[in-house]
């Protein structure tokens, strides 16, 4: 745990990417020592320098047990790359996501899963379509995988969760901003039998960039 919140301080600089990241490690050993390390060590590391003047000022203005606590108060854990319960499909992606940001549960059973998402405004055939094709996958034990939005995305949640079975939705804001807002008991509902997934932290927008 005492490691984990240096993996959730570099989550939070802008400039470090899993590739960074990744380097970061396999020279300092740890991220704790890369995270305390001086600006011209991080220059010999290979950070570029607004990469290091960012990591410089989050450090300055952020207090990493503070943001710990305020994690564990919504109910989000962190599942880095190195824990057993990281998405199996995603791990083995070109350079995935170093930290995740869960609320619910992972299940080595969501290594069968499937992702349906679709336009925002489907047409009656579209939504049958979607019922037709996730709920007997749903019911056979397949995790369905969406993002959240409106549509075809959270028709797909909805339906697997009415087959009682399990779904994942990945969001591209952090988990305290659930977008669009109307699907927020609809994220409840999953967290219950599944789960809310971003790899950006607290108070991060729905851009369109992050999607």
């Amino acid at each position: 745990m005492e490691e984990l919140k240096y993996w959730l301080g570099f989550s939070l600089v802008k400039g470090i990417g899993p590739v960074r990241f990744r380097n970061l490690l396999e020279y300092f050993g740890s991220a704790r020592e890369a995270w305390e390390a001086r600006p011209e060590e991080l220059a010999r590391a290979g950070l570029d320098r607004r990469s290091i003047e960012n990591l410089l000022a989050v450090r300055k203005r952020v207090s990493l047990d503070q943001e710990m606590e305020k994690l564990q108060k919504v109910g989000i854990r962190l599942v880095s790359w190195k824990d057993e319960d990281y998405p199996y499909n995603l791990r083995h992606v070109e350079n995935p996501p170093f930290l995740l940001f869960v609320k619910g549960t992972l299940k080595p059973q969501d290594e069968w899963a499937i992702a349906v998402v679709g336009t925002r405004r489907p047409s009656v055939y579209g939504k049958e379509a979607t019922r037709f094709l996730v709920e007997p996958l749903a019911r056979s034990g397949v995790t369905i995988v969406s993002g959240l939005a409106k549509g075809i995305d959270g028709l797909a949640h909805q339906v697997a969760l009415e087959a009682g079975g399990r779904t994942i939705a990945v969001l591209g804001s952090g988990l305290d901003i659930i977008y669009p807002p109307e699907h927020k008991s609809l994220a409840q509902a999953i967290t219950e039998n599944g789960a809310l997934i971003s790899e950006y932290p607290l108070g991060t927008p729905p851009e369109a960039t992050n999607f």
